[in-house]
């Protein structure tokens, strides 16, 4: 199943929303440090993250820390961005694909997009800027988890 992966969020709720969703899909999150806040389990239950405990979470101390774990593992990152031209249901997802979803302040760095193996967005009507994180880590991995089965 394709995995979640937060890079550097922001925002407690998005992050929670997605901690959630990794429980009741059966996929893990991962999150790649420095976060905008803690990430300890204390945190999480204060900010109602109540599926903590059935949720597969990994934490990557750093962005050097979560590629070489990436690359050992030989995983695909597909990044959803909106400066990507992709679209997300015209991309072919595997099993074992990494979503990633920048900072909700920031999105991600060069560095990151220079990296990853794919990016995607989601394609939006008029002038609109962007979707909430959590929803567009949902849309996503909807698809991708209907395409892999």
């Amino acid at each position: 199943m394709p995995d979640l992966v937060l890079f550097q969020p922001d925002i407690p709720g998005n992050t929670g929303t997605l901690l959630r969703l990794a429980a009741c899909m059966g996929v893990t999150l991962h999150i790649i440090e420095p976060a905008g806040f803690r990430l300890d389990e204390k945190a999480f239950r204060r900010a109602g993250m109540d599926y903590v405990e059935q949720a597969a979470m990994q934490k990557h101390l750093n962005w050097d820390g979560f590629e070489k774990w990436r690359k050992q593992e030989a995983r695909r990152t597909v990044l959803l961005t909106t400066k990507a031209t992709q679209g997300y249901t015209q991309f072919e997802f595997h099993k074992d694909d990494l979503i990633m979803l920048g900072r909700e302040s920031s999105g991600a760095p060069d560095y990151v997009h220079e990296a990853v193996d794919d990016r995607l967005t989601i394609p939006m009507a008029g002038e609109a800027r962007s979707l909430n994180m959590a929803l567009t880590g949902a849309m996503v991995l909807g698809e991708a988890i209907r395409q892999v089965g």
